[in-house]
């Protein structure tokens, strides 16, 4: 499948995204390890749990109507947060 990216990407197949994805956080998601990970998992559901319950947030939490497009562009730089590849961001 083809995702069209207007500005630098033209396209992208999703095996690219997810290539793109790996690059940026593979490194930090393999130290931190599987226990590491479900438990950081668990957060997050947590965080859309809360967010669900107090009825604010919650679209952007669970991608309720994300827009592909605009979704994907943020990660051309590399990580949203530090701007790099691979991410460097603190736990």
């Amino acid at each position: 499948m083809t995702l069209f990216i207007s500005g630098h990407f033209n396209f992208m197949e999703i095996k690219e995204f997810q290539n793109l994805i790996a690059r940026i956080y593979y490194e930090k998601d393999a130290a931190r390890g599987v226990e590491g990970t479900f438990r950081w998992f668990v957060e997050e559901v947590g965080e859309l749990a809360r967010s669900i319950r107090k009825g604010e947030g919650y679209h952007e939490e669970f991608a309720v109507g994300v827009d592909m497009e605009e979704a994907i562009k943020k990660y051309r730089a590399g990580c949203p947060k530090c701007g790099r590849t691979p991410c460097v961001c603190g736990e």
